[in-house]
């Protein structure tokens, strides 16, 4: 199988690829072009392809909004693989853009089948009725799902994106939790009180007490129900994060992502248990009665339609994607680029106004430190957790690199261009496994020596040496006698040829506020009184994480409260049923 040339131009605006035979494997082709479409990160991608004689001659991305840098490779990698393996099954996805990969699969078997005759059929949904209608097929929704589903009650998923997961999907750290048998047999100690003592603090004591004493006292256990066989998540490897005195985030073995590792897990262990997951389904509207949340109103493409349930959780996330709402909120932000995927965007905040539901905390808003400069994609805190460090460009470090996200990202922002770059080397690469994302998209800097790497940086080798060295000489004796950096997280010098450096800068990444809810994921209205029948769960609430989230906390809260809400949820129908 030849072709003749791959051509990219634009990024992600066009890719072409010409053939000099067809494809092996296709048949019954007719001449034309078509177009299909898949779900990308960050919206529908689209490809075209053009029959002639029968044959495919070329291949087309159109449209594409995910990250260059993954656009880029995955274009080039799946389409040539396209071609040699002689259609869309079987095909490998590129590391690190596992989301992209699967849009331009889906939407080469779209075109295909246009070219074949065959039509997609709208998915057409009719009015019905469910016990549990969760909002979001996020880790928060696909948890409560899992659950509810699970204890046997009918649930529908409503997710107005082309894929599960939202925000989870990238999260690439672990989730926390304290006194775990993961921790006691890699001789880690730590306590609940220690971990509810470190997120107070890290949320500058504005979080609530009664919800962090939840997530702590059931951190533990989420941990449990996670690896237990219902889900088969693999949280083995234990590391350390900003903001807490020991290590305590756990994550798949060799420091693996954990977002596109949870998320599979958890949609496979959803639709087992028989809960329905519904993609492109957009809710418009949360039905109200006399007071109640007794259901919600859909559209999917052209069609609308009612689902009538028992009760309703709300598990959208944040609404870190929406520009005017995080200006409104917080306007020293306004410009900023952001982390989260293009789904985050706060629709359900006008929907719960007749409820009267209380929207607390809403202008704290995270930024991340390190996040691959003009990308929004971040680099996740583990790398720091296994001994990296960050140095301005005059070659020196500046913080704490384990400090808690403002704090880090407040001092880059203060430094030269406003960006830092983030310093380790194959020892730490070594130690996590994530790190391979980062090199397949070529975001990281090598070099043999650091008189090398400076070079490359632009920054002053000198300083960089004894940056460095010093550096080492304090992991040595476990003392940072210039930032007080934590001791749980120098475990390993930078000493280890080559050496590397990826250039970070902060950008928006998490929205600590949103609905009030209680311990049991009720939603709160402003009279102080939970509201009937309807829950939350995830970044669409506040007050779990104060004025500043710690990472690893995120997926201990979608889990914890999304597990909760279908608790909750489950126990008001059963109390409505009997009649109380």
């Amino acid at each position: 199988m030849s072709f003749k040339k791959l051509l990219c131009i634009c990024s992600t605006a066009f890719f072409l690829l010409s053939m000099s035979s067809c494809t092996k494997g296709i048949k019954n082709l007719h001449d034309g072009t078509f177009i299909g479409k898949g779900s990308g990160r960050n919206g529908i991608i689209e490809v075209s392809i053009n029959v002639v004689g029968g044959k495919i001659t070329e291949a087309e991305i159109i449209k594409g909004n995910d990250t260059p840098a993954f656009m880029q490779e995955a274009k080039s990698q799946i389409l040539s693989q396209f071609i040699l393996e002689g259609g869309t099954a079987n095909l490998d996805t590129i590391s690190g853009a596992t989301i992209t990969s699967h849009g331009i699969l889906d939407a080469l078997d779209a075109a295909i089948a246009a070219s074949q005759g065959y039509k997609q059929k709208s998915l057409i949904y009719h009015d019905t009725e469910c016990d549990i209608v969760i909002i979001g097929a996020g880790g928060a929704g696909l948890t409560a799902a899992t659950e509810a589903a699970t204890k046997g009650a009918r649930v529908i998923v409503l997710e107005k994106m082309g894929i599960v997961g939202g925000n989870t999907n990238f999260s690439t750290g672990g989730i926390n939790a304290a006194y775990t048998k993961e921790q006691r047999a890699l001789g880690i100690k730590d306590s609940k009180e220690v971990f509810f003592n470190d997120t107070m603090a890290g949320g500058r004591y504005l979080n609530n007490p009664t919800l962090v004493r939840k997530l702590v006292d059931e951190s533990a256990d989420i941990v449990e129900w996670l690896q237990s066989p219902l889900i088969g998540a693999d949280l083995t490897d234990v590391g350390a994060f900003g903001g807490a005195t020991n290590k305590r985030i756990h994550r798949p073995k060799g420091g693996a992502a954990i977002g596109t590792h949870l998320v599979p897990l958890l949609s496979k262990s959803a639709q087992a248990q028989g809960a329905d997951i519904r993609l492109n389904n957009k809710v418009i509207d949360i039905l109200e009665m006399n007071g109640k949340a007794v259901g919600v109103k859909v559209k999917c493409e052209e069609n609308e339609y009612t689902i009538n349930s028992k009760a309703v959780i709300i598990a959208t996330g944040g609404f870190g994607a929406n520009a005017e709402l995080l200006s409104l909120y917080q306007p020293s932000l306004a410009g900023f680029a952001t982390t989260n995927h293009a789904g985050a965007t706060g629709d359900i905040l006008p929907m719960v106004e007749k409820f009267n539901a209380e929207l607390i905390q809403m202008n704290l808003i995270q930024t991340h430190p390190t996040v691959v400069k003009g990308t929004g994609y971040m680099i996740t805190e583990s790398v720091r957790g296994n001994g990296a460090i960050l140095v301005n460009k005059n070659g020196k470090r500046f913080v704490n690199e384990m400090e808690t996200r403002d704090i880090v990202s407040s001092a880059i922002l203060r430094g030269p261009g406003k960006t830092a770059y983030l310093l380790f080397d194959q020892g730490i690469r070594e130690s996590l496994a994530v790190i391979e994302d980062y090199a397949s998209n070529k975001w990281m800097i090598e070099a043999k020596s650091l008189k090398d790497l400076a070079g490359k940086l632009k920054i002053d080798a000198t300083n960089l040496e004894h940056t460095v060295q010093k550096y080492n000489h304090f992991v040595t004796e476990r003392l940072d006698s210039d930032f007080e950096r934590n001791p749980a997280s120098m475990d390993r010098q930078i000493a280890k040829a080559p050496f590397y450096a990826i250039e970070v800068e902060p950008a928006i990444h998490h929205t600590m506020g949103g609905l009030k809810i209680n311990e049991n994921a009720q939603v709160i209205g402003k009279d102080g009184l939970p509201i009937s029948g309807l829950y939350a769960a995830g970044e669409v609430t506040g007050g779990v994480h104060g004025a500043e989230r710690l990472g690893g906390n995120a997926i201990a809260d979608i889990c914890i409260f999304g597990k909760i809400a279908a608790d909750s949820a489950l126990d008001f129908i059963q109390k409505r049923n009997l009649g109380n």
